[in-house]
């Protein structure tokens, strides 16, 4: 039986490019995978709409169900331009490829960057709101929140990093379980609500509603819709991956997309017309007796039996998995980005597992940095989330009306108006998001997406200069050059010195040993180098590598070998330096505190100098265990 190492028992063994169609997604597989954030905001978005209708107490109920009837059928425009944007760009990118292309640089960077915020975000406040519910459940747990979050964060980053094919099998489950369980209750209240003539009786009743205090205008109405549009974030995660799917991609991604909107309208039309049916208002998120909406609809529906419990249970689990879409098209999406130049090129290779491994950790990383900073709790975040969402939201349905004005093909009108309808309606909820949640810390991004698109800019500015300064225009002449000058750095005669200057000689016939004075190394060295360099050397009719010893009468050792090395450099203008640092190699990685780093320093020092002729090359001595 193969031993396998520790890395391969938690991520897997390496995958070979061959095997990458066998990690691909299913239509069904896709759900679990990038509709879960989608998904579990059926669980959220109809109590933030009624949170902000709280003033209006039982007359607040009422306005639930047009404000989602508004939010479903804007889901419905953005899913016919996503379904649209699938086929239009298979090759994946999302908001940011169909911005890029057709809008131009800066909007491309302006859907990049405001998808990275609401995918970080995403992970951060799904996490706290999963772990806000255990502990709602299990109050001891309190002190341990931040534990929890980060325990979550690490758990999602090792099954992402295990591949997408693993990650999407292990969160079908848990999808499966949130998805049946409020379909049977909404099938359960719909019944009840039929046979009571639309007034049906709860089980357990809900929290009294307040009296109202408040009149219903526009604004409240407003503000209440735009906090029910976080419902509609993670939707375009679909186009983000489509290149994750199965072939064929383009159909295997709209079916994905489909069964998630359509299920994802099933939920909140579900859940706002029973909340209006059983009269279930919001609880302050801060009182001591808070309860969600959709525990007291369940409660309401189904008593605080055994189903109940499953319920919540699987809510719980999906809020805690939710931040499982980022995961799978932040990465994406960096590598998208990366490859145009605009991010490290490291976030465009791919890791052990096929995934772009640098993508997740980087995500890991910063969501932990949020949670750490909040402790775990980012209910002050939440109002942020719809801003980036839709902003992209707006960027990639008007690239697309760009992108059909160029066509010529039969049905390019008819698709630029839906794509134009869903810009201008995106754009307009976008305004009204901003406006609304603004002073709650929408500011924030208003600064945070500036900040990464200039970043992205420096990058790229950073690749071009590159490239002008290292595009090679002349040719490779391998005649006319002279031999290296060599330098050897040694502090005493050893095995390890010795395979230096043997490799050296292999290199010149011009060999400077360089050694600072030291009381402890420099009269035995003075005499090994006579036995065993130079009396050699002469009876061979070789050249005699010459001993340089520096003096250093302050006891530096890096400053005089570098110092030497560049002096050397100004004086042969005509010829290339080569260094070569010996050094030893251990097999423990503990014993390299037992030595010093000289070799290191040297190279650091040296590449620093700028200087185009001098060489560096390590000449490592392999220590046995």
């Amino acid at each position: 039986m193969q031993n396998l190492s520790l890395t391969d028992r938690i991520l897997g063994r390496p995958l070979a490019s061959e095997e990458e169609d066998r990690e691909r997604l299913g239509a069904v597989s896709g759900i679990g995978v990038f509709g879960l954030d989608a998904l579990s905001s059926a669980g959220y978005g109809p109590e933030a709409a009624l949170t902000v209708l709280i003033p209006l107490g039982a007359v607040g109920v009422f306005y639930i169900v047009p404000i989602t009837a508004a939010i479903c059928a804007l889901l419905a425009i953005v899913y016919l331009s996503y379904r649209q944007t699938i086929a239009a760009y298979p090759s994946g990118g999302g908001s940011y490829t169909v911005a890029y292309e057709n809008l131009g640089r800066n909007a491309g960077l302006l859907a990049a960057a405001a998808l990275m915020v609401d995918y970080l975000l995403n992970v951060a406040v799904g996490i706290s709101a999963g772990v806000g519910a255990i502990i709602s459940a299990i109050p001891r747990l309190q002190p341990h929140t931040l534990s929890l979050c980060l325990l979550i964060l690490l758990a999602l980053t090792i099954v992402n990093l295990r591949g997408m094919r693993e990650a999407g099998l292990i969160f079908m489950v848990p999808t499966a379980m949130f998805v049946g369980t409020l379909m049977i209750m909404i099938g359960m209240g719909l019944w009840a609500a039929h046979a009571a003539g639309g007034h049906p009786r709860p089980l357990v009743a809900p929290l009294r509603e307040r009296s109202m205090v408040q009149v219903a205008g526009v604004w409240l109405l407003l503000r209440a819709f735009a906090s029910g549009c976080t419902a509609m974030t993670g939707v375009e995660a679909v186009s983000n991956g489509v290149p994750a799917f199965r072939q064929p991609v383009v159909a295997s991604a709209q079916r994905s997309l489909g069964a998630i909107i359509a299920t994802l309208v099933i939920l909140l039309g579900g859940v706002a017309y029973l909340s209006h049916a059983y009269q279930i208002v919001a609880a302050d998120p801060g009182s001591p007796n808070y309860e969600s909406v959709l525990s007291q609809l369940l409660a309401a529906v189904t008593g605080k039996g055994i189903f109940y419990a499953i319920s919540i249970f699987a809510m719980v689990v999906v809020l805690c998995l939710s931040a499982n879409t980022s995961f799978a098209d932040f990465p994406r999406l960096c590598r998208t980005v990366a490859e145009d130049g605009y991010l490290p090129h490291a976030f465009a290779n791919r890791g052990r597992r096929l995934v772009y491994s640098d993508g997740i950790c980087v995500l890991a990383a910063l969501a932990a940095l949020l949670l750490i900073a909040f402790d775990g709790v980012t209910d002050k975040l939440i109002p942020l989330f719809a801003v980036g969402a839709f902003l992209a939201f707006t960027l990639s349905q008007a690239g697309m009306v760009s992108h059909w004005s160029r066509r010529r093909e039969k049905g390019a009108r008819y698709r630029m108006l839906i794509n134009g309808t869903g810009a201008a309606a995106t754009a307009a909820t976008t305004v009204v998001v901003v406006v609304a949640k603004f002073t709650q810390g929408a500011w924030i991004v208003v600064l945070v997406v500036p900040t990464l698109i200039a970043i992205m800019m420096a990058v790229n500015r950073h690749y071009r200069a590159l490239d002008r300064q290292t595009a090679a225009v002349e040719e490779f002449l391998p005649d006319g050059y002279r031999q290296p000058l060599v330098v050897v750095p040694i502090d005493r005669w050893s095995r390890v010195s010795r395979r230096a200057m043997r490799f050296a000689v292999t290199m010149s016939d011009e060999i400077h040993a360089l050694h600072v004075e030291c009381e402890r190394h420099t009269t035995s060295l003075r005499r090994d180098w006579l036995e065993f360099v130079q009396e050699p050397a002469r009876r061979a009719n070789r050249p005699v590598p010459e001993l340089v010893v520096l003096k250093s009468p302050y006891r530096f050792i890096i400053k005089p070998v570098v110092e030497r090395i560049l002096e050397l450099e100004r004086e042969h203008p005509d010829r290339m330096i080569a260094v070569l640092l010996p050094e030893l190699v251990e097999q423990h990685w503990l014993h390299y505190f037992l030595h010093n780093q000289r070799p290191e320093m040297i190279a650091m020092r040296l590449m620093r100098s700028g200087k185009q002729r001098i060489m560096i090359v390590n000449v490592p001595w392999h220590l046995p265990d």
